[in-house]
């Protein structure tokens, strides 16, 4: 159950840090965010299910999923702010 903590709590520093990345919008970084949990804890539940951890595996996969589609969308965000201004 530490790891399980220890796991979430990680995924959502990367996923707080991704969000303070970027000062203009956000649109891409919260689908991201969204699209990855989502993902994340379906595909983590059925890894989880087939170890009899079906919960804790949609938790983990929850977390890791978000914090990497807010990464990816916040890059996204960035490289669209840049475009517009020019830096």
């Amino acid at each position: 159950m530490t790891k399980l903590l220890t796991s979430i709590a990680i995924a959502a520093l990367i996923g707080l840090a991704a969000g303070c990345a970027n000062q203009g919008s956000t649109t891409n970084t919260k689908r991201g965010a969204v699209g990855g949990a989502a993902a994340g804890a379906i595909l983590g539940g059925i890894i989880g299910h087939q170890s009899g951890r079906g919960l804790e595996g949609a938790a983990i996969g929850g977390a890791v999923g978000g914090a990497g589609g807010a990464l990816v969308g916040s890059a996204e965000d960035e490289k669209a702010t840049q475009e517009e201004t020019g830096y």
